[in-house]
This record gives C-alpha cells, structure tokens and sequence, in this order.
C-alpha cells in the first residue's frame, strides 16, 4: 500500500510540472476576436441554428422533441466556432465564451431545478388538487368564475411556473365548464392572458424575467414597477369578453379534499426559499441560484423529518395513499412520496434541455458577430422604444425567453426604462396568439376543440389593443426610469 502511495506521489509530481506549464501557457495565450460573421464557418453556424428552430418548432407535427435539433445544433455551432479559431492559432478565446455562456444557463438551471421541485412536491401532496376542489364547490356564477379564475392566475403566475399555474386554473374551466363550450373557449383565452401579464411583473414569473434579474439589468423590486401596465394588460381584454360569457350558473359538485400531514409548511418552505433566493442577491451579491439551492436542502431534510415520523408513529395518512393510489401500509408510497430525487426526475427536461440549446447557440451566433449586427440595426437605426415594441411583437412567434437571451447577449446600451418595457412587451407578447405562449399550447391540449388557434385569434384586436394601452400606461406611470 505504501508503496502504490509513493508511485502515486511521484507520478503526480511529474503530471503537477506538466498541469502547470499547460495553465501558464494558455494564460499566455494571445487573446482575440474574430469576426465570423462573413467566414465559412458564420454561415455554417446561422443555417444550422435556423434550421434548428424550425424543426423545434414543427414539434406536433414531426413528434420529434424539441430539445433534441437544438443540443445538435449548439454542439455543431461551438465545434465549428472552435476549428475556426484554431486555424487562427488557438481556440482559447472559443474555450472562455463558451464557459460564460455555460455559467448563464447552470444559474438558470439550478434556479428553475428547485422551483420546479417544490412545485412536484405541493401537486403531490394534493394541494393543487384542493384548490381546484374549493373553486369548483364555491357555486359561482359563469362570468364569476372567468374572474375568479383570471385573477388567481395573474397573482399566481408571478412565483409559479406559467404553464403550471395555466394548467391548474384550465382544470377548473374545464370541469366547471363542460357543458357550456363558450364559456370554457373565453375562460382559457383569459388564463394565458392573465398568466402571461402575471409572470411579466416579477424576476420569478418567466424565463425572460430571470435572464433579466440575473444578468443585473433589472433589481428584484424594479419589476414591480411594472405591476401596473401589466394588471391594465389583463383587465382590458377581460373586460371586453366580459359581456360574451353566459350569465347563468354551472351546476356545483361538493367534494371534500384534506392535504396530508406537512402539505402547508412545504408551501411555507417554498416562501422561505424564495425569501432566501432574494435574500442572496441583494443582500450578498451571491446568484439567485445559490439561495434556491440552501432552500431545496430545507425540502430534503423536512422529507426526512416526514418519513422518520411516519415511520416511527407507525401510521399513515389515508388521503396521501389514496392520492397516490397505493395502499395503507406503506411500503411503496413513503419510497416515493419521500423520495426528492423522483420530483427532479418529473421536471420538464425537455424543455430544461431546449433552453440549453436555445442559449448555447444563441450564445455562438453572438460571438460570431450576427447579435451585434442586428443590434446596431435594431438599436442603431431605430429607437430603442420602436425596437422594444417590435420584439414584443415577435415573441408571439418566438419563445420569449429565447429573444431575451439573444437581447442580452447583444448587450443594448439602454436605460432601465427601456428594459423594463422589453420585460413588459416580451411578457405579454406571447398572448396575441395561442401558440406565442407555453400556457397558450398547454391549454389548447387541456381545452382540446373548444380553446383553439382560431377561438384566440377572434380576440387578437382586443389583445392588440391591451398590449399597446400596457406600453403607454408604462411611460406614464415609469417616465423617471428613462
């Protein structure tokens, strides 16, 4: 043993000369930029990145996941990147982008990772399930529950996933509703609206407004600023549907739900976490990240704390194993419904994964020289504020959280009114048509032949007109910020 210990010590002072050398050598690497954006290798990067998004977004049509062209596509892009700056001498430079825009998405992995996690958890202990239950036992009235339902959403959305909190309110449409079509094709159009407003307003309501947060163009409280223009952006279009729901009321079905033992204080932990995330980047300077991560080891050990005590009171709750479709004693359900690691395994991946594609190509068309170019077109030879609006427009077609990063990434030397209205308008963009949004998609699946791409657009003018009355509401109310 001590002698395999001594060979291990003399082959590692060999390795440590040869380490060292290696790290002062890039060190001393020259450090350049080259302009790509007319070299073999730019064109190369910008055919394989469009023909990427295409494919994502041909999706439902092809049932090829969307993830899967754009991980190829972000690998091809930094492989060509790569070669390129090494016929130029060294693909260092090539080495230290790739890096910074592999840190941009770990933040945004780890944050999304947690949220999501506590998310699996409270749907698991019934505590989506039970505020469907309260809603559709409260007997109100058609245009009642298109309010009741807008307004939970536009609150909810701001610290829930947009699709999560989407799907959850279209559940209560959909079983209060089912037998009146319109009234079902008007609450769900009024739920991407009012998620989509919702999520605008807060770091914690979206990709986009993440990337913002985290890129330390926005405060977490200046987002708040835009609560205003984002509620006028809701109201609007609700208002003028209001006059096309039925008056009557749906019949009530009574059921009674009880959560099981810890459901409330994980939903206090989930406050707590959020606090901590915040807590760490404004107190500390620390990412986002690093607070959610300290709030999912609270998560973990509560687990713990839950299946020792269930263990050791030797009982277990009947509605959690009903819930879960398992019997009594036990033996299966404490392994799953304790297990944290089977939460992060029911994370939409796919998605998780798309978005790392989305960036990292994103990303190498920016280094290339293509986001420069566009921006000096967009913020050059426009106004910033004419340039802001048309991106918003854009996210109807595009992923908002995509056009964010590519936004940052040009890096805009714009004041923070002008942010927050790309904030605004990338948010609540994605409403003027069904598919502009993931809680738009979400619900046309729920809602399947009575919220449709066609039922939406009726209502485009409307929205239209919500969306361009929440920009000037904006510059009233947030003049000082420009």
């Amino acid at each position: 043993m001590l002698l395999f210990i001594a060979r291990l010590s003399g082959l590692a002072a060999l390795a440590l000369p040869g380490l060292g050398f290696a790290q002062s050598t890039a060190e001393a690497a020259p450090s350049f930029h080259l302009d790509l954006t007319r070299h073999w290798a730019g064109y190369f990067s910008l055919v394989v990145m469009v023909a990427a998004y295409i494919a994502a977004m041909l999706e439902d049509v092809t049932e090829l996941r969307k993830s899967k062209p754009m991980l190829l596509a972000a690998a091809v892009i930094w492989f060509v990147i790569s070669v390129a700056y090494q016929q130029h001498g060294s693909s260092l430079p090539a080495l230290t982008a790739f890096k910074s825009n592999l840190l941009a998405y770990m933040e945004l992995l780890l944050f999304i990772m947690v949220s999501m996690t506590y998310l699996n958890s409270m749907e698991d202990m019934g505590i989506f399930h039970a505020l469907k239950v309260w809603l559709v036992g409260k007997g109100l009235s058609y245009r009642q529950l298109f309010w009741m339902t807008g307004g939970l959403v536009f609150l909810l959305s701001c610290v829930v996933n947009g699709l999560t909190a989407g799907l959850l309110m279209g559940a209560v449409v959909v079983a209060v509703g089912k037998n009146n079509p319109r009234f079902v094709s008007l609450a769900c159009l009024n739920i991407v609206i009012a998620t989509n407003a919702g999520g605008s307003f807060s770091p914690l309501g979206g990709i986009s407004t993440l990337f913002v947060w985290q890129h330390g163009m926005l405060g977490f409280t200046q987002f708040f600023k835009l609560f205003v223009p984002c509620l006028v952006n809701f109201l609007l279009p609700a208002a003028a549907m209001h006059f096309a729901l039925p008056k009557d009321k749906p019949p009530v079905e009574n059921a009674e739900v009880h959560l099981p033992r810890g459901a409330k204080r994980i939903i206090f932990l989930f406050g707590v976490t959020i606090a901590l995330a915040v807590g760490f980047d404004t107190a500390l300077g620390l990412p986002a990240a690093a607070g959610m991560m300290a709030g999912l080891t609270l998560l973990q050990f509560f687990y713990y704390f839950l299946q020792k005590s269930y263990r050791l009171s030797g009982r277990y709750d009947v509605e959690f194993a009903l819930f879960f479709g398992v019997d009594g004693t036990g033996s299966r359900s404490e392994a799953v419904r304790f297990d944290i690691f089977e939460k992060v395994g029911r994370l939409e991946w796919d998605t998780l994964l798309f978005f790392y594609g989305a960036m990292m190509g994103i990303g190498g068309l920016g280094f290339i020289g293509y986001l420069d170019a566009i921006s000096q077109v967009l913020y050059g030879q426009f106004s910033p504020t004419l340039a802001n609006i048309l991106i918003g427009l854009s996210s109807a077609f595009v992923d908002n959280g995509t056009l964010m990063f590519a936004v940052l990434t040009m890096h805009p030397d714009i004041p923070q009114g002008q942010w927050l209205l790309l904030t605004l308008t990338l948010g609540v963009g994605g409403s003027l048509l069904a598919i502009g949004s993931a809680p738009g998609i979400g619900l046309m699946g729920q809602a399947k032949g009575l919220y449709t791409f066609g039922s939406h657009m009726k209502w485009c003018p409307v929205i239209l007109l919500g969306y361009f009355a929440s920009i000037g509401v904006h510059f009233l109310l947030n003049a000082g910020s420009f």
